[in-house]
Order: structure tokens, then C-alpha cells, then sequence
């Protein structure tokens, strides 16, 4: 069975740091990419980042554009999301997700992937 699961989450002060990791099990990682999605309270998931299946594209949310990083160990079959610089609006429930086998290209959106993680909540308090 696939499955993707995130950790690292946590509460953290503004312009403090964390790393979500996504680990992912019953597949060839390499295959597949991979984004970060965050839904915060009342509001509707939105793309955070996303990368692909090399790691040599990757793309963000002009929000967290040089503040977070998506990257991938496909030895570890893990993906990455450093965010530094946190900030209150970045509270939220994070999830990892992954395309469909075979595409090579990151993607924005959210009906472009296919299996979720169940997310990890980070907290960022002012």
C-alpha cells in the first residue's frame, strides 16, 4: 500500500524555522512528483510547492517564494520542505502529495495529484 507521511510540524515563533518531511513507502519515488499543500482554518487548501520527479523544477506560491524549499532525496524516498523565516499566516495543516506514475512535470494544482498524506500542523505564533 502507498502511503506518504509527513512530520516535523510543530509550533515555532514568528521568523523561526522547521522541516516537514514526507516519507514515502510502495513505489519507486523517483517516479512521482511531488507537492506541499497547507489548509489553514477556514480556508480552502492552497499550493505551497512542488517538484519534479528530477528536483530540477520546482515552483512556489509567490508567498513563500525565498522563504521556504522544496527538495527531494529520491535514495530516501523523501521529500522536503525547509521554511524559514515563518511567519503567522503560514499556520496551518500541511500536506504532502503526489502526482499520478509517470508524469515528470511539478504542478500547482491540486486535482493534478492523486494521493495525499494525512498532514502535519505547524503552528506560528506573532
Amino acid at each position: 500500500q502507498v502511503q506518504l507521511v509527513e512530520s516535523g510540524g510543530g509550533l515555532v515563533q514568528a521568523g523561526g524555522s522547521l522541516t516537514l518531511s514526507c516519507a514515502s513507502s510502495g513505489l519507486t519515488f523517483s517516479d512521482y512528483a511531488m507537492g506541499w499543500f497547507r489548509q489553514a482554518p477556514g480556508k480552502e487548501r492552497e499550493f505551497v510547492a512542488a517538484i519534479s520527479r528530477s528536483g530540477v523544477t520546482t515552483y512556489y506560491v509567490d508567498s513563500v517564494e525565498g522563504r521556504f524549499t522544496i527538495a527531494r532525496d529520491n535514495a530516501k524516498n523523501t521529500v522536503y520542505l525547509q521554511m524559514n523565516s515563518l511567519k503567522p499566516e503560514d499556520t496551518a495543516v500541511y500536506y504532502c502529495a503526489r502526482r499520478p506514475f509517470g508524469l515528470r512535470s511539478a504542478s500547482r494544482i491540486s486535482s493534478d495529484y492523486n494521493s495525499w498524506g494525512q498532514g502535519t500542523q505547524v503552528t506560528v505564533s506573532s
